[in-house]
């Protein structure tokens, strides 16, 4: 079979690799026969010239969602492994994308995520500097800024929606954007020393910078994985790191010194900032500002808080207490609790051993006559309570967290996701610990007798699922 040769435009050419695939599979032509090359590269074979391609290709969601943000980064090798993809995908493998242990969807997910990643730095670190007047006396301002790939034309965008009265232009080493307040455009690559070296704003967000920066949370890796070295030089609040850093372990003391204040409204958006303000030194004074705390939603007897030990090789998240849970403090005691204990003791589990919680620390009812009757916490009250739930297992440091019910998986991920789809092994984003999906106990309490048995069953063999996963030897 002949070799044949791609040529697209440097950078991210989307339309070119479209136009390309639509021509090479319909036609029968396998990856291993096909060169792609960028730009002005020599080709040692005959190029393709797909100037009539075939129509757009029937791809399944999760593969047509990988190709654009592939195109975006900076491997050579990106356009032969999309042919890959798309070329089994044509032929039979329609769920490939789906399979994250696959080698190749494996490697791909890992470049979309370094896409991603790169432009939430390029939304985070970028600053823009005046640089005089613009047309009609508009004030002008200039960024220069080097992503790790081709983010540009997808990272602009932001920024005309962010600073629309103005005009800027963002200088890169591979092109350049430019706003006029009314079109965006696109032009050459640009030089760092066409941007000011700084200008009057910068005093003022350095004072603000220094004023939100947390001592006691100094961790110089961290900070350097988050916000790379490679930024620094654009970024004036990066001066005053070094002082920050010199004056972290007085700053510390002193708010140590002060006792822990639950927030007085609730106000979600203000008792985050003062939870995130205190900083718990231990997970007593972390349950000390939940037992402070009034609940979102009013009526709960009390904040009903985690119970196991420390160094847990397993910890269970749950929804949130219920009314026996609420009446006794302690979580998982009621009819769902006991149907846990039931599994847990079949599926080989010590619950002595294990640490119980709930995304949502307090109970959240309708009450009818003399019962109060459990209600489904809301998306926005799950956040609210996802500060404590973060801290918490930070403290409690298990191998494995499992999952029970849909609302841990969003207070744990941040997502909202099926659990006939996600039960089993789960990543919760870049969480130190493993997660498992599996359902609450509470659900098979509400199915019928008939179905129950099979169900529990199959909640058990989950659990056991969970223990040997938690009994593998940490990761290096």
């Amino acid at each position: 079979m002949g070799a044949h040769t791609i040529r697209l435009e440097p950078g991210a050419d989307l339309d070119g690799f479209r136009t390309a695939i639509r021509h090479l599979v319909p036609a029968g032509i396998p990856p291993e026969t096909v060169t792609w090359i960028e730009g002005d590269a020599a080709s040692l074979f005959p190029e393709e010239e797909p100037t009539e391609p075939g129509p757009p290709l029937a791809l399944p969601r999760a593969a047509a969602a990988l190709i654009p943000p592939v195109v975006m980064h900076r491997d050579p090798e990106r356009y032969g492994l999309l042919h890959r993809m798309v070329w089994r995908v044509a032929r039979g493998e329609r769920h490939l994308a789906e399979v994250a242990s696959d080698p190749l969807v494996h490697r791909l997910a890992m470049m979309r995520k370094s896409v991603a990643r790169d432009l939430h730095k390029m939304h985070a670190f970028l600053r823009f500097r005046r640089a005089g007047e613009g047309a009609g006396g508009r004030e002008r301002f200039a960024a220069w800024f080097e992503p790790e790939h081709h983010i540009l034309a997808e990272a602009a965008p932001f920024f005309s929606a962010r600073f629309p009265s103005f005009d800027w232009s963002i200088l890169t080493p591979d092109g350049s954007a430019h706003w006029d307040g009314r079109a965006l455009r696109f032009g050459p690559p640009g030089r760092r020393e066409d941007v000011p070296e700084q200008d009057a704003f910068e005093a003022g967000w350095t004072d603000y910078y220094s004023s939100t920066f947390n001592p006691a949370r100094t961790n110089l890796a961290a900070m350097r994985a988050e916000m790379p070295k490679k930024y620094w030089h654009n970024m004036p609040e990066t001066a005053a790191i070094a002082g920050l850093v010199r004056e972290a372990g007085r700053r510390t003391s002193e708010m140590i010194a002060r006792a822990p204040e639950a927030p007085v409204k609730r106000v979600p958006a203000r008792a985050l900032a003062a939870m995130a303000a205190q900083e718990p030194a231990s997970l007593e004074a972390l349950n000390a500002i939940i037992r402070a705390s009034a609940p979102l939603v009013p009526g709960a007897t009390q904040a009903v808080l985690g119970e196991g030990p420390l160094g847990a090789d397993i910890a269970f998240v749950g929804e949130q207490p219920g009314d026996q849970e609420d009446l006794q403090g302690r979580p998982f005691v009621g009819p769902a609790g006991q149907l846990l204990s039931r599994a847990l003791r079949e599926a080989g589990i010590d619950r002595d051993r294990a640490y119980l919680t709930n995304a949502v620390k307090h109970f959240k009812f309708e009450q009818r006559g003399k019962r109060r009757i459990h209600q489904k916490p809301g998306a926005g009250e799950v956040a609210h309570y996802r500060w404590w739930l973060e801290r918490e297992l930070a403290f409690v440091a298990p191998r494995l967290v499992v999952a029970l019910g849909a609302t841990a998986v969003l207070a744990l991920s941040g997502r909202q996701v099926p659990i006939t789809r996600a039960r089993g092994p789960a990543t919760f984003d870049d969480k130190p610990y493993r997660g498992f999906v599996t359902v609450h106990p509470s659900y098979l309490l509400r199915l019928p007798d008939e179905a129950r048995g099979e169900a529990y069953a199959g909640f058990v063999a989950d659990l056991r699922r969970a223990a040997a996963l938690a009994a593998e030897p940490r990761a290096a």
